[in-house]
């Protein structure tokens, strides 16, 4: 079997539910050691995370990743056991075969292949692998950036194993991520019997036209590479559940996928100066999952852009749709990032899986982009 694709399997093969980690770290530190890395391990609470790092001097290049995987799901409905890797009609079935053990087996023999042929390179390699951006992401890539950054280490380019791909490997690279914002907005009112509405004060009936205002504000209109700033409602909840009592309290929860065009600290501001306007009882909750970020054409984008053309055939198309990453607590500190992978169409679906070949073709866009980073 490719090297590869063998990897990938044996990685499968631990049924690593975040926060689980199931001996997948310590797998890539064994090939790891054996060329010539540093491995630590640095766990937080029940968190596995491992930082490895190959040289003394010069820019790195870290390799960005995670070993937990969601839930598999109802097992029954898989046509073959989500933890044991089965290659059919070409492709290989198992939950983290995309999401993202084979970009973790492809790091891996990237470095292998690069390290043979380049033993003596210049610059230096890293890894930073966790077992928590399935889960919270409370310990795992944020405690390890913190980390190294009070122990004076920075990184200059990462790349980030997340399956970036959309129809063919290599045809979308992530080189951004929108912010993400969150909220639940609690408005008070006061309870009472539905027949003496005199009598009290419906929070529903108060906040409907404040929510209606923040659906229809424009926030900002996004730039070259950030579609606009985007505010969705995605629960409301109020009442007793009878139908004769006006309720006293109604809560929303609310996102912001924002661009660079807005901080969260000016959506905050403007989200609070429309509710004070309205003239609400109101308390509201923030929480901020992740900044926006943005690697614009520089040395890690084109070294990527050359090395899929080189591998792949394929003009690649630089995005920053989707959810969020790990990079969102990566780039802060200075580094560029980008997100590449493989075809991301069934992640965290039931039969999980990825073009077997791919992985092979992966592993030689990493290698490429060693090469043009750390040999040119």
């Amino acid at each position: 079997m490719e090297k590869t694709l063998a990897l990938a399997c044996e990685l499968i093969r631990r049924p690593s539910v975040t926060p689980e980690d199931a001996d997948c770290q310590q797998l890539m530190s064994e090939r790891l050691a054996a060329i010539g890395f540093t491995c630590t391990d640095m766990p937080f609470g029940e968190v596995q995370n491992l930082w490895s790092e190959r040289g003394s001097e010069g820019p790195i290049v870290v390799f960005a990743g995670h070993t937990d995987v969601v839930p598999t799901g109802p097992e029954g409905q898989w046509q073959s056991p989500p933890f044991e890797p089965t290659l059919r009609d070409g492709l290989l079935y198992g939950r983290g075969a995309a999401d993202m053990k084979g970009s973790l087996a492809a790091m891996i023999v990237a470095c292998e292949d690069f390290v043979a042929a380049h033993p003596d390179h210049k610059g230096r390699i890293g890894f930073l692998i966790t077992s928590d951006e399935e889960g919270p992401a409370v310990n795992g890539t944020v405690k390890v950036m913190e980390s190294l950054q009070a122990q004076g280490k920075a990184i200059d380019w990462c790349i980030v194993g997340e399956p970036s791909s959309t129809t063919e490997l290599g045809d979308v690279v992530k080189n951004g991520r929108r912010g993400s914002l969150g909220a639940t907005l609690t408005v008070k009112g006061v309870q009472g019997h539905i027949a003496y509405p005199h009598l009290a004060e419906n929070p529903i009936h108060r906040a409907l036209p404040a929510l209606d205002a923040l659906a229809r504000e424009v926030w900002d209109q996004g730039n070259a590479f950030f579609p606009a700033t985007s505010f969705q409602i995605s629960n409301i909840n109020g009442g007793t559940g009878a139908t004769n009592v006006i309720p006293g309290e109604l809560t929303v929860l609310f996102n912001f996928r924002f661009s660079t065009e807005v901080t969260d600290s000016e959506l905050r501001q403007r989200t609070e100066a429309i509710l004070d306007a309205h003239g609400l009882d109101y308390a509201i909750d923030w929480n901020l999952s992740g900044q926006a970020f943005l690697t614009p054409s520089g040395a890690l984008v084109e070294a990527a852009v050359q090395s899929i053309r080189e591998v792949a055939g394929v003009d690649t198309e630089l995005s920053t749709a989707g959810g969020t990453s790990d990079g969102r607590f990566i780039a802060p500190t200075g580094a560029q990032v980008l997100e590449l992978g493989p075809v991301n169409a069934t992640i965290h679906k039931i039969d999980e899986c990825v073009r077997a070949d791919d992985l092979p073709r992966l592993a030689a866009m990493y290698r490429g982009i060693l090469e043009r980073l750390l040999l040119d």
